[in-house]
């Protein structure tokens, strides 16, 4: 690089978004959006920028958020502001703030990006966009299974068959774990994210950390038969998880898909009550894809009458990665429908007339100026890869007979200039 040029590189851990980029980027919106708006599920949006005692005033999980992973910094006036680093916090605000005139149960979906001071690797970078759907005001199993079966046919409608396995779990169970163990409260918090870390932990070193969060931490025990104790206590599940289970599979959701997994927690400690998470079973991805659950306090900072919700979110980093390793990202086509050549700069004016009256007719027309050779100005349409080109040259005006290519298959036809609007419309 030349000296004193700045570098091309975006910041790290975000991307640029190219036009092939941005195609998957608005199919992943339009996917998730339409298939929430098919279960009753509004859209709302809000800004980037929240006050940071937003984040802070949610719990002890959001120390390592807020010290260590967000974005925060002192406006020009003195205010602490923090770039969302998640939106479920953002929509508890909003949906606070206008509780008396909103109508519960509420449902609501949004797809904004989020921020959050990472090392970037693989299905985790800086800044992603991220699916969020909740549903507030309702304390119903059946609430909990809707938000699950929205995850469901957003999965099916990416085009996934299989694949992936949806575990569930109650936070609940973790009281009755911890009542059993002898775990005090003031260590609950340690003890779900224990749980929550259960697949990535040997066994014994597992068992080992639990015990020192116990009040028997400081005596001998004898480790098999602590497994054992431990092992009773994952087969005891509550009445809302078998309700939600049930109520899964009524819904037409194969068995083979939904799996109850005890040591299911979530990070947060503003969850309350069912937890899911998405897992990709493929080897080559094998990893947690989403999840969410239910948090009945979380409005509770805003209001002494807490509002129960429900929901989860979703990344697109994740979700292109899912596809990617089955083939199942869609092939990037331009919305441009036509490339317009010019044979010879003079006949600029007549293609920029007939451009003109294709866009009037609702065709998506690009029209090259003429500024390189007809060769090259094809290559340029075939790099954009817009599929068909017309070439505007003395014979096309004097005739107002046009030929369409097909510049993929090579194929062409030759259509008078009404003809090209039925053309472009039949496609």
């Amino acid at each position: 690089m030349s000296k004193n040029k700045l570098p091309t590189e975006p910041y790290k851990g975000v991307r640029d978004f190219y036009p092939e980029d941005q195609s998957f980027l608005n199919y992943f919106v339009d996917t998730c959006g339409k298939v929430a708006e098919g279960f009753g599920y509004v859209e709302y949006h809000a800004s980037i920028l929240e006050p940071a005692e937003l984040y802070k005033a949610k719990g002890s999980e959001n120390e390592e958020i807020i010290n260590e992973q967000s974005y925060t910094f002192t406006d020009r006036g003195g205010r602490e502001v923090t770039l969302r680093p998640e939106m479920t916090p953002t929509v508890a605000r909003m949906v606070a703030a206008k509780r008396r005139e909103l109508g519960f149960p509420l449902r609501l979906f949004s797809t904004p990006n989020v921020f959050r001071y990472e090392r970037p690797q693989r299905g985790r970078l800086r800044e992603h966009w991220q699916l969020n759907v909740d549903l507030f005001g309702s304390h119903s199993p059946a609430a909990d299974a809707e938000i699950i079966a929205v995850a469901y046919e957003i999965m099916k409608a990416f085009g996934a068959k299989d694949g992936f396995v949806i575990k569930i779990n109650d936070r609940k169970n973790f009281d009755s774990i911890a009542e059993k163990l002898h775990v005090e409260e003031k260590n609950k918090p340690a003890l779900i994210r224990l749980f929550d870390r259960y697949s990535k932990v040997e066994r014994k070193e597992w068992v080992k950390e639990l015990h020192a969060l116990t009040t028997e931490a400081s005596k001998d025990f004898e480790l098999d038969a602590y497994v054992s104790v431990i092992d009773s206590l994952f087969t005891e599940n509550s009445e809302a998880l078998a309700s939600v289970h049930r109520t899964l599979i009524a819904m037409g959701i194969p068995e083979g898909v939904i799996s109850i997994d005890p040591t299911l927690a979530r990070g947060f400690d503003y969850y309350t009550g069912i937890v899911f998470e998405v897992f990709d079973t493929d080897p080559q991805n094998n990893r947690s894809l989403f999840g969410g659950g239910r948090y009945d306090n979380l409005t509770a900072l805003f209001d002494d009458e807490a509002i129960t919700g429900v929901g989860f979110g979703m990344g697109d980093v994740t979700m292109y990665d899912f596809l990617e390793v089955r083939g199942l990202i869609p092939e990037y086509l331009p919305a441009t429908q036509v490339y317009v050549a010019v044979a010879s700069p003079d006949v600029l004016p007549a293609a920029t007339t007939l451009a003109g009256e294709l866009r009037a007719q609702r065709v998506r027309v690009a029209l090259d100026f003429g500024e390189k050779k007809l060769g090259d100005q094809i290559k340029t349409a075939a790099k954009h890869k817009i599929p068909y080109l017309i070439v505007v040259g003395n014979d096309e005006i004097a005739s107002r007979e046009y030929t369409v290519r097909n510049l993929n298959s090579g194929e062409e036809k030759k259509l008078s200039h009404d003809g090209l609007v039925s053309f472009f419309h039949s496609l």
